[in-house]
């Protein structure tokens, strides 16, 4: 959720200082980018994982606080809801073997940190939204201890003015009728129901506008081949709820300015770009200040005496935006970089489709990219938009657009174009063939099988449900199936509905 802020209140003056300064820091980044001050000695990735905590009886488990404590170290963090936590894995090269590497430590970091959960009385769970959770866990009680995310609560519903309305209408389960869920929350915590995967890539300053292009044509595909989100409060809606759900949890907007046409800060875009500083002043153009705390340094200054400047409130701005493909300026050892965040994926099933799903992104972005004719020119944003909903909404049974093959199923478009692609994608960017045809065979067989981890909690329900069990026992019996098989590391396509 980003740094932490330094006060509770906001004043006229401090709303003033703080554009003045974003636009202070506009001004040094468009200095810094003509003045070619950007380190990029290789392609490195990282990757954040939330997590869920869940009890013995497989409901939401309220005391992050407690296994922080227990777990002792630094790659976790709280997150939102107290049934919540964070891993983030430090940056490594895409080169060799670094994806590899990351699975390895991927499970160690995991497998440690659920021991020392189950001290607590609790088990972690990788999936895009915790089945078993209720509409008594959105009470604002549950934040995180945490100054941040209570200020963001406040600063939320103060802009909006009234509750938060969460309307979704589902797809129905096999041989079921369609489902909706209309409900209210007085907090932000319906966000930390969607528990998510977030790949950075280091880029080149200059090729950030096709990476960042590139990663918004695969959006839509991502979502549709590795959906894990498909119930919320017992109801069973689109294969990835998380995508609506996220955008209607921090919507900033009552219905008057839905109706003329405001930007949600959840937010796919409106355009393809040429360069990073156009996502930075749309946010500056178009979005209000959330927290608008500022710094003692003046970046122009900053930059004139030589020394690299934080952008601290550009930063923080950035981080209250939402854009499912995120630009991200940092400063590592003083010496600043670029990176695309990808937002879009759900985090598990498993450690396996994880670090499968990201080397399929990172391969398919670098194909994209090098393409003589790039494929936003000849694909409309608006198709790119859309093709995220509904490979949310229907997974792998959705039509997605795409040039040249018109409109096509997720897993046919991923067997016939895209994988090739990203074969292709990971050779350039030096994946060693071991890592490419392990993670990249993952993501074969699951199109091959159709299965996601969207089908299989959806299948499973439904067969407990026949054999006579009401959905809050079919929910809280599947999510219990589902971290057994999390937990023996098999990637979901081979998962069995029994």
């Amino acid at each position: 959720m980003g740094r932490d802020v330094s006060r509770r209140t906001f004043t006229r003056e401090d709303r003033q200082r703080y554009r003045e300064r974003v636009r202070r820091c506009l001004d040094a980044l468009g200095t810094m980018l003509a003045q070619r001050r950007f380190s990029f000695p290789r392609r490195q990735m990282g990757l954040e994982i939330e997590l869920n905590l869940v009890d013995s009886a497989w409901q939401p488990a309220m005391v992050n606080g407690v296994v922080l404590e227990k777990i002792a170290d630094p790659s976790f963090t709280l997150e939102l809801g107290q049934h919540n936590l964070e891993v983030n894995v430090p940056p490594r090269e895409l080169a060799g073997d670094g994806t590899l590497g990351l699975e390895r430590e991927l499970r160690s970091l995991l497998g440690t940190a659920d021991a020392k959960a189950h001290d607590a009385g609790t088990s972690l769970v990788m999936i895009g939204v915790l089945p078993t959770l209720r509409h008594e866990h959105f009470d604002r009680r549950w934040l995180s201890h945490h100054q941040r995310y209570a200020l963001l609560n406040d600063q939320i519903f103060a802009a909006r003015g009234e509750e938060t309305v969460l309307s979704i209408d589902g797809v129905p389960m096999p041989g079921r009728g369609r489902e909706e869920l209309l409900s209210y929350a007085e907090s932000i915590l319906p966000e930390a129901a969607c528990t998510s995967v977030q790949l950075h890539l280091q880029v080149e300053p200059e090729d950030f506008a096709a990476h960042w292009n590139a990663a918004q044509c695969l959006a839509g595909v991502q979502v549709a081949i590795a959906a894990n989100s498909p119930f919320l409060l017992g109801r069973a809606l689109w294969h990835e709820t998380r995508i609506p759900l996220f955008q209607q949890a921090t919507d900033t907007r009552p219905e008057e300015l839905k109706n003329q046409g405001v930007r949600p800060r959840v937010w796919f875009g409106e355009r393809w770009i040429s360069s990073i500083t156009e996502l930075f002043e749309e946010n500056v153009r178009y979005f209000p200040a959330l927290l608008p705390d500022t710094g003692e340094e003046d970046p122009v200054e900053e930059l004139a005496a030589g020394r690299t400047p934080s952008l601290l409130e550009l930063r923080l701005h950035n981080g209250t935006v939402w854009r499912w493909n995120r630009p991200v300026y940092d400063v590592a050892d003083g010496v600043p970089h670029l990176r695309v965040e990808n937002r879009v994926l759900p985090a598990g099933p498993t450690v396996l489709d994880t670090v499968a799903n990201a080397a399929f992104f990172y391969g398919a972005q670098r194909a994209l990219v090098e393409m003589d004719s790039p494929l936003w020119t000849r694909m409309s944003f608006h198709a790119a938009e859309e093709n995220l909903y509904a490979g949310s909404r229907h997974g792998m049974r959705s039509r997605l657009y795409w040039p040249g093959a018109g409109w096509v199923s997720p897993d046919e478009l991923v067997l016939r174009e895209l994988l090739p692609l990203a074969h292709e994608g990971l050779r350039a960017c030096g994946v060693s063939d071991e890592a490419r045809e392990r993670y990249l065979g993952v993501i074969e067989a699951r199109c091959l099988a159709r299965r996601t981890g969207s089908t299989w909690q959806r299948e499973t329900v439904a067969r407990l449900e026949e054999r006579g069990a009401d959905r809050e026992a079919a929910l809280a019996g599947m999510l219990a199936r589902y971290v057994e098989l999390m937990n023996t590391g098999e990637p979901v396509h081979t998962w069995a509905v029994e």
